[in-house]
């Protein structure tokens, strides 16, 4: 419990900068994901398989954890940094991305199963990667928040 109240602590304490920052990355990776896996409808993108009933929960989600993870990495001053949790959290919104597209748009998905093999073995599976992805995502975010509560910078 404790631990839950320094990761509040530690998102009361930002700045407006990273609140910006986190509702435009958070926006870009709705938008990202989200319009060419046609989970928002779209003239450009379209999908034979109709979308999932929880595509657009998971794609809401995902854009709010990459939001907040991304402004973690805005520091006081203009540099931005880097590390592991970075990586597990492009793992998590690529898996998002897997999760929420159709399974037979799928390029490397009918390379290596055909269409039967992409609606039979990977259609079931698209569910179990929304998972991942979204608890890497989350992960990776408490990882930051806990390291910025634990060690904060100081500005100089």
């Amino acid at each position: 419990m404790e631990d839950r109240r320094g990761l509040v602590t530690g998102l009361r304490s930002w700045e407006t900068r990273r609140w910006v920052v986190a509702v435009v990355a958070g926006a870009a990776t709705v938008l990202l994901v989200g319009l060419p896996t046609d989970v928002i409808p779209n003239p450009v993108f379209g999908r034979p398989i109709e979308v999932t009933w929880w595509s657009l929960p998971v794609l809401l989600l995902t854009g709010l954890l990459a939001g907040l993870l991304a402004a973690t990495y805005v520091r006081s001053g203009s540099a931005i940094e880097t590390d592991r949790s970075a990586r597990i959290g492009g793992l998590g919104g690529l898996l998002a991305y897997f999760a929420v597209g159709c399974p037979v748009c799928n390029k490397l998905v009918l390379l290596a199963l055909g269409t039967t093999g992409a609606v039979e073995f990977f259609a079931p599976v698209q569910p179990l990667l929304a998972v991942v992805g979204v608890v890497a995502l989350a992960v990776a975010l408490r990882a930051r928040l806990r390291s910025a509560v634990a060690c904060p910078v100081q500005p100089g």
